[in-house]
């Protein structure tokens, strides 16, 4: 979700046209910032605050869209997160040193938090006008996401490449920037009272612990796929950087082709959500210990494995993404929660700080682990963490299902007694 995200080669003159938009804006300002003097470990952190702020962000945020507004908070989530990228791209005019580490930290720190405003407002407010088309609506914005990612890097590296480092952010700022008279014009203002709800109590519910592990898992799949699968299918395959960023829309295409198929279905088909979320999950984890493959299946490395497994998990992604957050709405209804603009905002809130910690947490682990034990093995693990995700929340909601048959059962015994007398 991160619009400057995570890297994937340190190559970027290598045929840039075919690396995502993400990975060129990233290598472009983490090569600036070793010029400027900060080490591995401080462009780490730089990149790593990210993440956190929009954790913190997303929760404190979600809790107080109705006194802040949801039109507002997207208008301003957009403005704050345009400046943040022109700035990044003005930081290297910045002098080297202290000065320009504790700018960068400043501004990734201010343009986390202002996506943050974005994604929460956008999701909250898709839910508030869309009530009986959540899904399909957020399915349906995942091609425009895999359209960016598509004819973003042919652009933005061919705008760098001729125009140098500036460019590509001050016109990704602009770009923004340009949107937000359009949704000022455009987006409905939404009234509504403030709630007494809290996040505690949305998380007392046990099914939404474990979608919201769901949600990790997902995230943090992704988020080990920056930090090794590159390096993995260059040292394994002897790739250039530009055909792993090919490889790599083995991912991202079949998600963008499922997703809005997955909204509609389970729109239509509530009672779906959580078969193929399980399901979905399922199917990633194979993909990830098929992916390496894992060792204890003495399959050896292959090219054309990889990229189905590739195709597999970006599928399966789709069909175990899109019904949790309509799905998380439901058992906040259940639970009792208000139904309004308030509950939404903390269920959008929650989905954004599980999914900034898989993206913090993805990258990491899985880069430690490639590095001490394998590729393979870091993959076979996230795959099993995935696995263990979609195995709880299907056996839980099994149960639930049942206790709600027997429930339902001992309810009219009475009855059937009372009309035999």
């Amino acid at each position: 979700m991160d619009p400057l995200g995570d890297v994937r080669t340190a190559e970027p003159a290598a045929e840039p046209a075919r690396m995502s938009r993400r990975q060129t804006l990233t290598l472009i300002s983490m090569a600036s910032a070793v010029k400027k003097g900060a080490s591995q470990t401080v462009v780490g952190l730089i990149f790593g605050c990210y993440a956190i702020c929009n954790l913190i962000g997303s929760l404190v945020l979600g809790r107080y869209i109705v006194q802040i507004g949801t039109k507002f908070m997207l208008v301003a989530g957009l403005f704050v997160s345009s400046g943040c990228t022109i700035m990044f791209g003005l930081l290297d005019r910045a002098p080297a040193g202290p000065t320009f580490i504790a700018l960068c930290f400043i501004v990734r720190s201010v343009d986390a938090v202002g996506f943050a405003a974005a994604m929460t407002s956008t999701f909250a407010m898709t839910a508030k006008i869309f009530p009986n088309n959540v899904a399909t609506v957020l399915g349906s914005l995942e091609i425009f996401t895999g359209l960016g990612l598509i004819l973003g890097p042919p652009v933005g590296g061919w705008f760098y490449h001729s125009f140098g480092y500036e460019v590509p952010f001050l016109l990704l700022g602009c770009l923004l920037l340009v949107m937000v008279p359009f949704n000022i014009y455009v987006l409905p203002s939404i009234e509504a009272d403030p709630s007494k709800d809290s996040f505690l109590r949305l998380l007392s519910h046990v099914k939404v612990l474990l979608i919201c592990f769901v949600i990790f898992t997902l995230s943090s799949g992704l988020g080990f796929f920056d930090a090794t699968l590159s390096l993995f299918a260059m040292k394994t395959f002897n790739l250039s950087p530009g055909y792993v960023g090919l490889i790599m829309l083995g991912l991202s295409l079949p998600y963008c082709l499922a997703s809005p198929l997955i909204g509609y279905f389970t729109d239509k088909y509530p009672n779906s959500r959580i078969g193929l979320t399980v399901t979905g999950g399922v199917l990633t984890a194979l993909g990830f210990c098929l992916l390496g493959p894992a060792p204890f299946l003495h399959i050896p490395s292959q090219l054309w494995l990889l990229v189905l497994m590739l195709g597999i998990i970006g599928f399966s992604l789709g069909m175990t993404a899109i019904p949790t957050f309509p799905e998380i709405i439901v058992c906040a209804r259940e639970r009792g929660l208000e139904e309004g603009l308030s509950t939404l905002g903390m269920v959008s809130g929650l989905f954004g700080a599980f999914w900034s910690t898989g993206m913090f947490y993805g990258p990491i682990v899985g880069g430690l682990i490639s590095q001490h034990l394998s590729f393979q093995w870091a993959a076979a693990i996230q795959g099993g963490l995935g696995l263990l995700a979609a195995l709880l929340l299907g056996g839980y909601s099994l149960c639930e299902r049942r206790r709600g048959s027997e429930q339902q059962t001992e309810d009219s015994t009475p009855l059937l007694s009372g009309g035999s007398a």
